[in-house]
């Protein structure tokens, strides 16, 4: 027994250790739509949601029916996020129709606010791989899958109509925004706009007011101030052509004549419309013009785009700052967000409780109920093993249960012949 148990923990540590990667599957179990759903005559049907379902067989998400001129899939993503690439994996069969397909990244779910991260105009049924990996280093909620039969003519290989026909689509970046490189390990540089940078290089996605360069690491020049550094400073200034980098009175939290007035308290980083007063960002937590209004129920983060997780204890509900969780998470999640699921060998509320070693595969149990997988181990019952069998070949099975661990003590039972004595 102490064998097993010795290699069932090796075999974990190194699963626990190939487990590791820099990025991960944003759009797992996320809620996706599309613009129509096939039915089959058996009653199956084939929604948005079986593309994000972390399989890419089986069946999958598809259209209404033949000789579609549209298709369109999208994925919410919970929140604006980082995105570094996507792998879209279509169904096996003819390829024709996938032909000519374009995604988007955008804030809305129309794809015309965001923009083009992909459009296909090289691929044939004989080259287009499957899956496709696209990189895609832009920043947006929702991933739009599109195609269209509306403008022909169209090269030989593409079939008349389009279809969705997607099996798996997968969207890969750090989990939380403000971070790049190996395992998401490193700080975005601190003035990259609303902290986005490239996963890979550490880059800016856009810098914050005052800043500018690849890092957003220099200062407007002086006489410049504003986004990119566009804007002169006014010739009016008690010293002409000389004001704060990022606003236009001589420094920053002030506003109206003079600047004699605070900006309101939550404008970010105490900037706001040197005239109105109106904040140029708002704090996390916080919208509104003056950023007065913090963010509606299960709503955070930066303009409050982002969905409290529904794993939380108390689903969709989290703190409007950070996002965090008020407290524990739903059975088989851990994690501030409550964004993880239970490593093996770990079950319930927190992932506190140690799955049973007395399980078929000793340690390996149902993330949320404990239940063992793969039946027991000899002399043990019950769906999480916890009970043993009694009085086995006169050998009595005695369990002591001491905090998580279940140490067994088997009693010998002599039996004697009383006419002897």
């Amino acid at each position: 027994m102490t064998g097993m148990v010795f290699v069932f923990y090796c075999n974990w540590a190194v699963l626990l250790c190939l487990s590791v990667q820099a990025y991960e599957n944003l759009a797992l179990h996320q809620h996706a739509w599309q613009s129509s759903t096939r039915e089959s005559y058996t009653g199956v049907s084939y929604t948005a949601d079986l593309a994000v379902d972390g399989r890419y067989t089986g069946i999958c998400a598809d259209s209404a029916f033949y000789g579609l001129q549209t298709a369109e899939w999208r994925v919410d993503l919970g929140g604006v996020k980082n995105i570094h690439h996507v792998l879209i994996q279509h169904v096996d069969w003819y390829r024709g129709v996938f032909l000519g397909f374009s995604v988007y990244i955008s804030n809305t779910t129309n794809k015309k606010d965001g923009v083009l991260c992909f459009r296909d105009t090289n691929f044939t049924t004989a080259t287009i791989p499957n899956p496709v990996n696209i990189t895609c280093p832009y920043h947006g909620r929702y991933v739009i899958y599109y195609n269209n039969r509306t403008h022909p003519p169209y090269p030989d290989d593409y079939n008349y109509y389009t279809d969705i026909g997607l099996c798996e689509v997968e969207v890969y970046d750090c989990p939380s925004p403000g971070f790049y490189g190996e395992n998401c390990s490193l700080d975005c540089p601190q003035n990259c706009q609303n902290g986005y940078c490239d996963s890979v290089e550490g880059t800016c996605l856009a810098c914050k007011r005052g800043f500018i360069g690849l890092r957003c690491d220099l200062e407007c020049a002086d006489g410049l101030f504003g986004n990119n550094c566009v804007e002169n400073c006014s010739m009016t200034c008690g010293h002409p052509g000389v004001c704060h980098k990022v606003t236009d009175c001589p420094s920053p939290g002030f506003y109206g004549e003079n600047c004699s007035l605070d900006c309101p308290q939550n404008c970010q980083n105490g900037y706001c419309d040197s005239v109105e007063g109106t904040c140029l960002a708002c704090k996390r937590g916080f919208i509104g013009l003056r950023c007065d209004l913090e963010c509606a129920d299960g709503l955070f983060g930066n303009n409050c785009v982002e969905n409290c997780s529904m794993t939380c204890g108390h689903p969709g509900v989290c703190h409007k700052v950070t996002g965090h969780c008020n407290g524990s998470c739903l059975a088989g999640w851990e994690g501030d967000m409550c964004e993880k699921e239970c490593s093996i060998g770990l079950y319930g509320v927190n992932c506190l409780q140690n799955c049973s070693m007395a399980c078929g595969l000793p340690g390996n149990c149902d993330r949320i109920t404990g239940y063992c997988q793969g039946g027991c181990q000899r002399g043990w019952t019950g769906v999480r093993c916890e009970e043993g069998r009694r009085c086995i070949n006169n050998i009595s099975l005695i369990n002591i249960h001491l905090s998580t661990y279940v140490v067994q003590v088997h009693i010998i039972v002599l039996i004697y012949d009383n006419s002897y004595i």
